[in-house]
């Protein structure tokens, strides 16, 4: 029979090590935490990917996929 406990030991502190280098959180986060973490992204896609033109193609894209 193959020894369990100290391979799920070993996972479980792997874990642990995880949570404390920034692992998932249990909160929700605010929609204006979230919006200033997305901006510069969504900034850097805007000027990247031609303009503010082909950011509402897409949104309108999804949203038609979505069904709205």
């Amino acid at each position: 029979m193959a020894d369990t406990a100290s391979r799920t030991m070993i996972r479980t502190q792997g874990r642990k090590a995880f949570a404390t280098f920034g692992g998932r959180s249990s909160g929700r986060r605010h929609p204006l935490v979230a919006t200033a973490m997305v901006l510069p992204l969504a900034t850097l896609l805007v000027v990247a990917f031609g303009g503010w033109e082909a950011v509402v193609t897409q949104a309108s894209s999804v949203g038609v996929m979505l069904g709205r």
